[in-house]
């Protein structure tokens, strides 16, 4: 995670939820980020909205599940400026946050077997590709998106061994 130009609890409380999911206290973290939802509101700050629920859809096994809240993520990036991402972290641009979030998406399809919607965001993912930066987690996501379409053109709704969260 990248130092916010000025303290934002609900961003740190976020990230906090999200390191308690990844290190294995899934339910914890899931419950924490709901309650989050909850306060934060269906129309709060679409950055607070956006990663919340793009963190949140991880959490989940089903791809259902993880589909609504990819959504969310989207529709709240949708509304989010780049003036407050930039109020939050300068080395941040909302442009750089759709080539996951239509990956995402598009995994999501392809996992529920509508392959025609998956081909549709991970289309999207590869155009807002060149907004990732030249690094790990950049290189990371290119290959995700390599995976993802690789996958939408098999057929196959397997779960990617590489697809961030909770395992079966």
């Amino acid at each position: 995670m990248t130092t916010p130009a000025s303290p934002d609890p609900t961003m740190e409380a976020i990230g906090q939820a999200v390191i308690e999911g990844r290190t294995g206290d899934i339910d914890s973290a899931r419950h924490k980020l709901l309650n989050l939802w909850s306060a934060i509101g269906v129309i709060g700050d679409p950055l607070h909205r956006c990663s919340l629920a793009h963190y949140l859809a991880d959490l989940y096994e089903d791809p259902a599940q993880a589909l609504a809240w990819d959504v969310r993520a989207l529709d709240a990036a949708d509304a989010a400026t780049e003036q407050r991402v930039q109020e939050h972290h300068a080395s941040l641009h909302i442009a750089g946050f759709y080539p996951s979030l239509h990956l995402n998406l598009a995994d999501n399809y392809r996992r529920l077997g509508s392959f025609d919607a998956a081909a549709q965001h991970i289309k999207a993912a590869k155009q807002h590709a060149p907004n990732l930066p030249q690094d790990a987690y950049g290189a990371l996501l290119r290959t995700a998106l390599d995976e993802v379409a690789e996958a939408i053109s098999e057929r196959d709704t397997a779960k990617r061994p590489s697809s961030p969260g909770p395992t079966a």
